[in-house]
């Protein structure tokens, strides 16, 4: 990371920068923190396009849906954050010095360890401090405190900010607060001092002007009485420098800086798929775009098929062909003026080509980022499963599209939490990162998972998780919107549940036996319903090294050892060491808890590996944990 001075101040990993701690975030650095800039301060010009460009046609079409970019205002480009060789090896060069992730102090105030007093960066109060080119992690601020005899105090960060739910972030105002609003009577410019008095009170610092004498303690903030001492929030993006030019009518959050619910990323992801034998015309026309695209007309689709390396358009009639290059086209050019534009996020289905692929009769060729080969159903688990594939290598790609602050946005409800941008003016890219892995795909058998969906649909059990959903949304939304809302809109479903909770599982299981950390596992569950029908999981690694390609994941799914993995996880599932509490729960009103027998025990995996949170789980209706045997998914032959 550099600095508005061009110092490197410290160093991470590309998928920190993008979903730990990305634009708009927080970072903590060991002597203060520095706040993650906007698009707008990102610089890539002194690199070669190779070496920061993602390619993946299918997720850039889903980040332009979901942004509402259409036309000429189209993103372009996905890109990595900017990086080069030498940063280490130079650390004086221009790798060191000019490339890298800007970032600026924040908070801007900071206080002396030896005299607490606490003035901003630029008062001139402190000086930066890093003589060791070689050593960013020492970068510092210091204070030439007369407490001390030999040498200069540290200087550290303060710790509070405001934010709000409409995803803004602020100073905390301490010259404003300590003097209640009045500004201070003696001085224009009068000193502060922050001690931190310790204890068990929360928040327990106290402030006081030196000029007049005015003290105050933060703790008065807190709590529901404590939000009228707060200031109206400003409407200020800091990552942007800019504040919104309406204000903003929500009252901010006293929060501690680098909370874990300050920064929330939004994302979205996409399996790097070779064209599937099976797809869907519409897919390959996204996924070959260019070359489908003069195809506008009977006579365009009479040459283009004859020319060399496009006799692929000859599987597809010549009026099928014109009517999705014009649906691709009206898509991509956005809806008409003054026609209301969709949901975007509603519109992207970035699993379907997926469960298309993994469920072909017949693996694709294997390209660079993709290799497919048929495994063999154990006869042991063929009531249960259908197919079991290994995906000998993938590849995934990361987009990060914008951020939220105080609550995550969920992926059943992601328009009702602000998404704050990126970038100030209209930007032709966006932050991606790329992982290369490993995977286990398997398919549960359409019959047995049909009926048992069926058999709990209206069960009281089910009807419980129906009615905790709708609690969970009320809950958390109702204070945000302004018109009623559907209460079970986007409910993932009855067999989600089922395959969700076997996904956990079969993870917890695999990474005792595959040499993998469940934190560097990924899931992607496919789920439908009776309309739809699929049942599938995919487990793959998601790491950024090549820890995720070693083939420990792949080779649990021959056979022998998948039966092994498959009848462990379903034997441990029987029993928890926090039962009976654990096995008889069920969200009951008024709670809204979004799982029933589960927990940090028995099913609960790292917030990177499941894709909804922890989430949507419940062992009973993989194994018996009641008298009702009509819950139980699992046939009997392999319930232990």
């Amino acid at each position: 990371m550099s600095g508005g001075t061009f110092r490197r101040v410290g160093s991470t990993r590309p998928s920190h920068v993008m979903y730990s701690g990305g634009v708009g975030a927080v970072v903590d650095l060991p002597n203060f923190s520095v706040l993650v800039k906007g698009l707008d301060s990102w610089y890539h010009q002194r690199l070669l396009s190779s070496d920061y460009l993602v390619h993946e046609p299918r997720l850039l079409t889903a980040v332009n849906r979901v942004l509402g970019r259409y036309g000429a205002d189209r993103i372009t480009e996905l890109r990595t954050p900017p990086w080069a060789e030498g940063a280490d090896t130079d650390p004086g060069g221009e790798a060191a010095q000019r490339i890298g992730v800007p970032v600026d102090p924040f908070p801007r105030w900071l206080r002396c360890t030896g005299c607490h007093e606490l003035a901003t960066v630029d008062s001139g109060a402190f000086d930066f401090h890093n003589p060791i080119s070689r050593a960013p992690h020492e970068a510092r601020y210091v204070h030439s405190c007369p407490q001390r005899k030999k040498g200069k105090a540290l200087a550290v960060t303060t710790r509070f900010t405001l934010v709000c739910r409409a995803g803004h972030l602020d100073e905390f105002p301490y010259l404003a607060y300590v003097h209640r609003g009045r500004g201070c009577q003696k001085s224009a410019h009068p000193r502060l001092r922050m001690r931190d008095n310790g204890g068990n009170q929360a928040a327990n610092v106290s402030l006081e002007c030196v000029a007049c004498g005015e003290r105050r303690n933060v703790r008065h903030t807190l709590g529901e009485r404590g939000k009228s001492q707060l200031p109206r929030c400003r409407g200020r993006h800091p990552h942007l420098d800019t504040f919104e030019a309406e204000g903003c009518a929500e009252t901010p959050v006293l929060m501690v800086a680098g909370a874990s619910n300050q920064w929330f990323p939004v994302t979205l992801n996409a399996l790097a798929l070779p064209p599937s034998p099976t797809a869907g015309l519409a897919t390959q026309v996204a996924e070959k775009w260019e070359q489908f695209r003069p195809v506008t007309n009977a006579d365009h689709y009479k040459l283009m098929s004859g020319l060399p390396g496009y006799e692929f358009l000859l599987q597809w009639p010549a009026s099928a062909v014109i009517a999705a290059v014009r649906a691709r086209q009206a898509e991509l050019d956005g809806p008409e003026p003054g026609e209301p534009a969709k949901s975007g996020r509603s519109r992207v289905d970035l699993l379907t080509p997926e469960w298309e692929l993994f469920t072909a009769e017949e693996p694709p060729d294997a390209t660079e980022d993709f290799a497919l080969r048929d495994s063999t159903v154990p006869e042991g688990l063929t009531g249960l499963f259908s197919r079991v594939r290994q995906v000998e290598r993938l590849r995934e790609v990361r987009a990060l599209i914008g951020f939220t602050r105080l609550d995550p946005a969920a992926p059943e409800d992601p328009e009702q939490v602000t998404r704050v941008p990126l970038h100030s003016s209209p930007s032709r890219w966006m932050p991606a990162g790329e992982v290369r892995g490993e995977g286990i795909f398997v398919q549960v058998s359409e019959e047995p998972l049909a009926d048992w969906a069926a058999r709990v649909a209206e069960s009281a059990e089910m009807t419980a998780h129906r009615d905790a959903y709708a609690r969970f949304r009320e809950n958390r939304y109702s204070g945000r919107l302004t018109e009623p809302f559907e209460p079970m809109d986007r409910w993932p479903g009855t067999r989600y549940i089922a395959l969700h909770t076997l996904s956990h599982l079969l993870i917890r299981t695999i990474a005792l036996e595959c040499g993998y950390s469940s934190a560097s596992l990924a899931e992607r569950i496919y789920a439908g319903d009776e309309h739809d029908p699929r049942g599938g999981i995919l487990l793959y690694t998601a790491v950024p090294d090549a820890e995720g390609t070693l083939g420990g994941l792949v080779s649990l799914a021959e056979p022998a050892p998948f039966e092994r993995i498959v009848r462990r996880a379903l034997s441990e599932a029987m029993h928890c060491s926090s039962d009976p509490l654990c096995a008889e729960r069920l969200p009951q009103h008024p709670y809204d808890y979004l799982h029933g027998a589960a927990c940090h025990v028995c099913l609960f995996v790292s917030e990177t590996t499941c894709e909804r949170g922890n989430r949507y789980l419940d062992r009973r209706f993989l194994v018996p944990l009641s008298d009702d045997p009509a819950l139980v998914l699992t046939p009997t032959a392999l319930l232990p």
